[in-house]
């Protein structure tokens, strides 16, 4: 019994002495899991500080967008309100001749303000070939002054000129024209998206667009940040593919 004794004392203390040599290394793997935990929560609260950023610059570029939207929307009615306007002038002009007196005297006044309208609204409309649309409607003005043409003819040429002006409100492509860049004259490529948008680009690889000042004036400009240059070129490429619709990123020229 004594032996019996001596082994159960000796199993307890060496019971004891393993659960003792185990401590360390409990202790060790609870300091590491410590460790690991609060790691995985200071990345867990950087994960959600980061995720409250990209909310906020969400909410803010969604805010942006929507004014932006708004811009574009009045604009679009000012340039529809501007060729209905003309047209309405055109079709007064038509219903008044119908009434009147089939007289070159009474037409001709009449029509020579028409006219005189209609430069007014290229002068200070969008900047497209404004020197070319301003020609055609000068060389009418001197057939109807010079007795060159019967009124009743110029007024179907002046309503066939209205009418190019609505087409071009409708039309989207890629053109040439001469434009006024910090003071000098250039031949640039034109992208131009109905009577709204105007693009450009130049032969020593500038990009820019057209906006209108707070006075209402237009003015050529230059485009300095590499995303807007690449998005200009974008459109420039799928355009001059003939791809006309589709969803497009492109600078905001109605911004201020």
């Amino acid at each position: 019994m004594g032996i019996r004794i001596v082994r159960s004392v000796s199993s307890g203390i060496l019971l004891i002495a393993l659960i003792l040599l185990s401590f360390p290394s409990m202790a060790n793997n609870l300091e590491n899991l410590a460790k690991s935990l609060a790691k995985i929560r200071g990345e867990v609260e950087t994960l959600q500080i980061q995720l409250d950023m990209e909310k906020e610059k969400h909410s803010s570029r969604t805010v942006a967008l929507n004014s932006q939207l708004a811009d574009l929307s009045v604009e679009e009615r000012r340039q529809k309100l501007s060729v209905e306007k003309l047209q309405n002038s055109l079709e007064k002009l038509t219903e008044s001749t119908q009434k009147a007196e089939q007289s070159s005297d009474k037409l001709k006044p009449v029509l020579l303000t028409i006219l005189n309208d209609y430069k007014n609204y290229i002068q200070a409309g969008f900047p497209f070939k404004k020197d070319d649309r301003l020609k055609a409607v000068t060389n009418l003005e001197n057939s109807i002054n010079n007795q060159l043409i019967d009124p009743n003819k110029a007024i179907n040429q002046a309503w066939a000129l209205v009418e190019d002006e609505v087409r071009l409100s409708k039309e989207n492509g890629i053109y040439q024209q001469t434009v006024e860049l910090n003071g000098e004259n250039l031949l640039v490529d034109i992208a131009k998206l109905g009577t709204v948008f105007l693009f450009f680009q130049t032969r020593d690889n500038r990009s820019g667009m057209a906006k209108r000042s707070t006075e209402g004036n237009w003015k050529f400009e230059v485009v300095n940040s590499a995303d807007d240059v690449e998005r200009i070129k974008i459109l420039f490429d799928s355009l001059k593919k003939q791809i006309r619709q589709g969803y497009f990123e492109i600078p905001n020229p109605l911004r201020k």
